[in-house]
């Protein structure tokens, strides 16, 4: 039987199942004692290992099937769960992953397991590793010649490494040996990180950049690097130091670099099995007996049960992006068409035509509403994998961290779900690292050795707004501006004229960097280079809240990028604007003695407090339309979070649905448009940004 025309739903069940093994192995985590979850994890490697044997991949079904055997001891109560086993456990689904990802890719899903396997193995047997053993890495390297497979690299740095030569950036694989003679082998090493860091950023180096400081490396070693330079010229710079005995500096391009990142891949997978020490705790003969199956409750919810086990029959259906784009298409070509119809029966008056054109509103309507839910999707298809990623840095990181997910069900266009995901790793790992001190650090500070870091999703207009907040040390603007003048991004004169807001906004400056020490994880230039790039390319921009000493906030706006939204229509002077009726609070009527002037902005009183008034006329400089000639304004009360502003206009012309047009790449950043739409009449009138107005 030919499998491949099951190929793509092996592939999409087979991500389904790995992430709900990582999402059900954080849980068992918090409560190793929850046998339900156990009960979930084998369920989801069961079924995988069957999808695989059929599928005839032999790889992925044999080390499910020795995940298995692990967790068929815990649910029977034989065997206690521990860190190693955890720890070994999500290097199996890892495995399982990249196997996955080999698939997706026309492979066979091959990899060598074979130390995975044995530890699994060794586990089944009650062996624990030894201190000694306990690390899965490879840290040999051979006398300052480490090889390129050797500097592991993981999604996040592969993916930063990758956009930089997209950027036009330099990447290069250096490899530095120190003379044997050396007596402060650590110190000539800084110099040379010092020396890179001016002009440029190392991502990644090994031994890592801690063992470096501690001596801990064998008069050599290698990193990634990004920077301007060519590969000669840094050459040359490390060479001028003392006591460096070699330097070899290779550029990559995204053939050499992609065949490292797999080689990486592959190498993760060669850890050494844990050696065999002492026997698991047996568990007592009079230890009662698993407790019965019951359904685990998730946000509060109760997941519903299922008898034997047995999974329910699917209710969906997968179905191609591309048919949805233009099935929105098409709708939008009728909604325009419904609109004008309408008009022009108005116009007629004829009651057999008023009533189909209503009947065929009502249709159109339901049908509008099935359309546009077809292509949300919940911000939690992204955020459900970094409670995992957070658990495995703040361990590498040796700090203590708490991930708060809100509004994960804030549903989001799927184009945009797409594209989010590496932006949001960015600033997340870069929360952790930079931004929660230490646990000594955050002891000193008076604060919990536990830094929080939040995660949080919402609606605002037809905008999301997905904001990752820490209470860490924050960020100094004087810092920043000390760095940026020493790294030449600008000069001494212009550092003393910006603003906090102004400093922050060099975070996003290519190449640059505020980091005090050399970190293998993240790094304040590249990183947020990349997520200003990626963000400004779905129509977004990211803002940076900061309080040193407490903590700082990256807020990421985000185009909704729905076709079709619902909209007041107002009047200003010859000229007709769409409001999204979502950032709607109120409209009304003021008088212009309502209106106050207080620190020369004008202001309005609303509800027991005063908001600002702008005026839309001004801002868009309309010819023949001024409120101030007028003894009564029509406002437009719009909300971004809990910030309120009002808008001035002439006239409320109706609430309508209107299909969202861009602006094409001749328009691309006019402030306070969003985009534009075509009237039932043929005109066309500009969508207001609302959240343009809100600072």
């Amino acid at each position: 039987m030919d499998m491949n025309q099951y190929l793509s739903m092996f592939i999409d069940e087979s991500n389904d199942h790995l992430q709900s093994l990582n999402e059900s192995m954080m849980g068992l985590e918090a409560n190793p004692e929850d046998l339900s979850i156990v009960q979930v994890i084998f369920r989801s490697a069961h079924t995988l290992k069957g999808m695989a044997a059929t599928m005839g991949f032999e790889d992925l079904a044999s080390l499910t099937h020795q995940m298995e055997n692990v967790l068929d001891l815990v649910r029977n109560n034989k065997l206690r769960m521990q860190d190693f086993i955890f720890d070994t456990l999500f290097k199996s689904i890892d495995a399982l992953e990249s196997m996955v990802e080999d698939i997706t890719g026309g492979g066979a899903g091959k990899a060598d397991v074979t130390a995975i396997v044995s530890s699994l193995q060794a586990i089944v047997r009650g062996e624990v590793p030894s201190a000694g053993n306990a690390s899965a890495e490879v840290t040999a390297a051979a006398s300052g010649n480490a090889s390129a497979a050797q500097v592991f690299l993981d999604e996040f740095q592969y993916s930063v490494l990758e956009q930089s030569l997209q950027e036009g950036h330099q990447v290069l694989y250096v490899d530095v040996a120190i003379r044997k003679d050396c007596q402060l082998k650590a110190v000539r090493a800084y110099m040379v990180f010092d020396l890179l860091e001016r002009s440029g950023e190392v991502v990644k180096s090994f031994p890592s950049v801690q063992d470096i400081e501690q001596e801990k490396f064998d008069y050599g070693f290698s990193l990634y690097y990004i920077t301007q330079k060519d590969a000669s010229e840094i050459q040359k710079m490390i060479l001028n130091l003392s006591e460096i005995d070699a330097v070899t500096a290779v550029a990559l391009d995204q053939e050499s670099l992609r065949q490292m990142g797999q080689d990486s891949v592959a190498a993760t997978a060669e850890a050494p099995a844990p050696a065999p020490v002492q026997e698991a705790a047996p568990v007592a003969a009079n230890a009662s007996p698993a407790a019965p199956l019951h359904p685990k409750e998730e946000n509060g919810k109760a997941a519903p049960a299922r008898a034997g086990g047995a999974p329910s029959p699917s209710r969906t259906i997968r179905v191609d992006i591309e048919r949805l784009d233009v099935l929105m298409n098409l709708f939008s070509e009728l909604l325009i068409d419904r609109v004008r119809l309408e008009q022009l029966a108005s116009e007629v008056q004829n009651g057999d035509l008023t009533e189909t054109v209503e009947h065929m509103g009502r249709v159109s309507g339901d049908l509008q509403n099935i359309v546009m839910k077809l292509r949300m999707v919940p911000v939690d298809t992204v955020f459900n994998r970094f409670p995992r990623m957070i658990r495995d840095l703040a361990k590498s990181l040796d700090k203590k961290v708490d991930l708060i997910v809100t509004g994960a069900d804030t549903e989001l266009d799927r184009t945009v779900i797409d594209e989010i995901g590496d932006p949001l790793v960015h600033l997340l790992r870069n929360a952790v690292d930079h931004g929660i001190e230490s646990i000594a650090d955050r002891i000193a500070a008076g604060k919990p050795e536990t830094g929080t870091v939040q995660l949080r999703a919402f609606h605002s207009g037809n905008h999301v707004f997905i904001e990752i907040e820490e209470d860490g040390k924050g960020i100094y603007p004087k810092n920043v501006l000390a760095s940026a003048v020493k790294k030449g991004v600008i000069t001494q004169e212009q550092a003393g004229t910006m603003t906090d807001d102004e400093a922050y906004q060099l975070l996003f400056a290519p190449g640059f960097s505020t980091a005090e020490v050399i970190s293998d994880v993240s790094g304040r230039g590249v990183g947020l280079d990349v997520v200003k790039s990626k963000i400004s390319s779905l129509g977004g921009n990211v803002t940076i809240y900061s309080t040193p000493g407490k903590g700082t906030n990256f807020s990421v706006q985000l185009p909704l990028t729905l076709s079709i939204i619902a909209a007041m229509l107002v009047r200003l002077g010859s000229e007709k604007y769409a409001i999204p009726l979502s950032s709607i609070v109120e409209t009304g009527i003021v008088k212009q003695s309502q209106i106050r002037t207080i620190h020369g902005n004008r202001m309005l009183e609303f509800r027991g407090s005063h908001i600002p008034l702008v005026s839309l006329s001004k801002i868009f400089s309309i010819p023949d339309y001024d409120e101030s000639t007028e003894e009564e304004t029509e406002i437009v009360v719009v909300r971004k979070g809990e910030r309120l502003v009002a808008l001035a206009v002439q006239d409320f012309i109706g609430q309508n649905e209107i299909v969202i047009k861009n602006l094409g790449k001749y328009l691309p950043d006019v402030q306070g448009i969003s985009g534009a739409t075509i009237l039932g009449d043929g005109q066309v009138a500009l969508i207001i940004d609302p959240n343009a107005f809100i600072k």
